[in-house]
């Protein structure tokens, strides 16, 4: 079996932010989350989805 990746890049709720212009993630993170995600050290998120383009086209219709 595949070791499955969490990586923030393939996360459904990783999304781009017009205003921030940057990619930001969808959740509502603790502080000690959000410190962590800002410092790429956010292994095993508790919230991550595996997301796929398709997918995220499905969520826009």
């Amino acid at each position: 079996m595949a070791k499955q990746t969490n990586r923030c890049e393939t996360c459904l709720y990783y999304s781009y932010d017009d205003e921030y212009d940057c990619y930001c993630c969808e959740m509502s993170l603790d502080e000690d989350e959000f410190f962590r995600f800002l410092h790429g050290s956010f292994d095993n998120c508790p919230y991550f989805r595996a997301g796929d383009e398709y997918s995220i086209v499905r969520k826009q219709c």
